[in-house]
């Protein structure tokens, strides 16, 4: 049976994570990430060799460089965490990292990004209502990207890589970011919505006391995002969408 799905447009606020919910730059961090890990695995020898897998369960929704730590120490491998300015050649947590972002810029800046559809006219509608909207996003280039698709006015405040950094949040899936993104929004977590496709993200809107935890899968899996804290895990925002819904909507 498809799950019940609750009414967004009579929550307080919603809180949008950015990659893999509002923007396909997952898919772009997903390749920029590979093409850094599989040249490190393989010039520094280590096994198994990087999987998409890996991503999900190490990577996805965390800040940079705390991906990189959780990666490396699934293959009991340490190296000095470095310094945020290290050079992208450096061989540190801080310098893989940022190997990693300098190939997403590239990527981002040379081929462009657009929401997903059924994203937008979520986040178009809920704006028309007057819900207050927001961005809870580990990365740092999270203004960049939703400049990028266009959709930037939409959000009162964005809560992002850069602000965790300057404020000392703590990484999803530790409460911290989307506790400072209903705060900034100014909205009660207990009557509000996150909606995340990470597993990290998904612990994090939980551990922040929100009662509705959209979970998007775009590859986590509907039972780990369940697992994590979503209440109710879908394929496609567009679903929330009363112009759009059907009788039976595809949940899981």
């Amino acid at each position: 049976m498809p799950e019940a799905l609750p009414d967004l447009f009579r929550a307080d606020g919603v809180l949008f994570d950015l990659d893999g919910v509002l923007t396909p730059t997952a898919e772009v961090h997903m390749r920029a990430w590979k093409a850094v890990f599989d040249d490190v695995f393989e010039r520094w020898g280590i096994t198994p060799p990087y999987s998409d897998a890996d991503y999900f369960d190490y990577v996805d929704g965390k800040k940079r460089y705390d991906g990189v730590a959780s990666l490396l120490h699934s293959r009991n491998v340490e190296v000095p965490w470095g310094e945020v300015d290290d050079d992208p050649l450096a061989e540190t947590i801080c310098g893989i990292g940022n190997r990693k972002n300098a190939a997403f810029a590239a990527s981002l800046r040379g081929q462009g990004i657009a929401p997903y559809p059924g994203s937008l006219a979520l986040v178009e509608s809920l704006h028309e209502a007057g819900i207050p909207l927001g961005v809870v996003s580990s990365s740092k280039n999270a203004e960049e990207v939703l400049a990028a698709a266009g959709i930037r006015s939409f959000f009162r405040v964005v809560v992002d890589g850069v602000v965790a950094e300057r404020e000392g949040l703590a990484s999803k899936p530790a409460a911290d970011m989307f506790a400072a993104g209903a705060a900034a929004l100014g909205v009660d977590p207990t009557r509000s919505v996150a909606v995340e496709d990470a597993t990290s993200g998904a612990a994090s809107a939980a551990a922040a006391g929100f009662a509705t935890v959209v979970g998007v899968d775009r590859g986590a899996g509907a039972d780990a995002l369940h697992a994590a804290g979503a209440t109710v895990v879908v394929e496609d925002l567009l679903v929330f969408v009363p112009s759009a819904q059907t009788d039976t909507p595809e949940t899981a």
